[in-house]
């Protein structure tokens, strides 16, 4: 699983046209799905997202990066991503045979979002497989990286 999380004003989803959601600050999070992915990459992706404290704190915390996403009130917009699989190591088109098909990336989204509402926190969602415009106003900015292979391994090792 790898997801980059991107701290904004606010961001929206429209499909043909037609708005679908949108937040008022928080988390605009494009998260891309490998084949092998589990319960386990959902639940890590959960926790990481729900208390990563890259939002302004306040009084004596003011200014720095101290509060999580719930704790600032904010929401979170998910948008799959399977361009996060890309392997660009040979040609010029990308392959992206390491992103999970639509059959297995679909339910996982799905659960994503929901274990996150299960952590008390609003979310929003784009729609799995559509040409999605996604436009948001990037906050710091501030954009981070998660990548669910860093599960469990060690920061010096």
């Amino acid at each position: 699983m790898r997801a980059v999380l991107q701290r904004v004003l606010r961001a929206s989803v429209t499909v043909d046209g037609a708005l679908i959601c949108a937040i008022e600050g928080g988390l605009l999070v494009y998260l891309g799905i490998a084949p092998d992915d589990t319960e386990a990459e959902v639940e890590w992706f959960a926790r990481k997202v729900s208390e990563m404290r890259i939002f302004e704190g306040a009084g004596d915390r003011a200014g720095q990066m101290d509060r999580a996403v719930g704790e600032a009130g904010s929401s979170v917009l998910v948008v799959s991503q399977f361009t996060l699989y890309a392997d660009t190591r040979k040609g010029r088109r990308p392959s992206f045979v390491d992103a999970a098909p639509p059959e297995v990336a679909a339910p996982l989204i799905e659960r994503c979002m929901d274990a996150l509402r299960a952590r008390g926190l609003r979310v929003e969602g784009g729609r799995f497989g559509a040409h999605m415009i996604v436009d948001a106003v990037n906050d710091g900015p501030v954009t981070i990286l998660l990548d669910s292979e860093e599960m469990g391994r060690s920061r010096r090792g």
